[in-house]
């Protein structure tokens, strides 16, 4: 049986905990694992931050939007915006890639979000926005107990 959540809010970095916060307690019925838990807590702050930070220039009148489906063993994320989109989204995934070096960003949020989920598509239309769409099979709790 699917289950699904949407929620919205203002672009403001404070929102980003509570994104990630949100995200992990609707995950949690699923009962994964604390590896499991913290890497989708942390690329929900990736792509949320990266919505704040890049996707709006941290105009809090931009509304970030998170989608989350649970399926079987399977978490499926949507994060967006209609911000200013990505020019280039291959480049933009290169490790080290960032727009905004003054901020000190590392350019490692999609590296991040690639190496922690079992997929990722980024779908953008600068002037448009940003959509990132996440999957990750989590392990069974059965199958840890045998």
């Amino acid at each position: 049986m699917k289950n699904k959540m949407k929620l919205q809010f203002s672009a403001l970095s404070q929102n980003e905990s509570f994104a990630r916060v949100t995200v992990a307690a609707f995950v949690a019925q699923l009962d994964p694992t604390m590896d499991e838990l913290t890497e989708i807590k942390t690329v929900v702050s990736e792509a949320v931050t990266n919505a704040i930070i890049h996707g709006y220039d941290h105009d809090p009148n931009g509304i970030v939007y998170i989608e989350v489906t649970i399926d079987d063993q399977v978490v499926e994320l949507s994060i967006r915006d209609v911000g200013i989109g990505i020019e280039d989204v291959e480049e933009a995934r290169q490790p080290l890639f960032t727009t905004k070096p003054d901020l000190e960003r590392s350019g490692m949020g999609f590296t991040i979000m690639e190496n922690f989920m079992d997929e990722i598509e980024v779908h953008s239309q600068p002037g448009s926005g940003t959509e990132v769409k996440l999957r990750k099979h989590l392990q069974s709790r059965k199958m840890l107990c045998n």
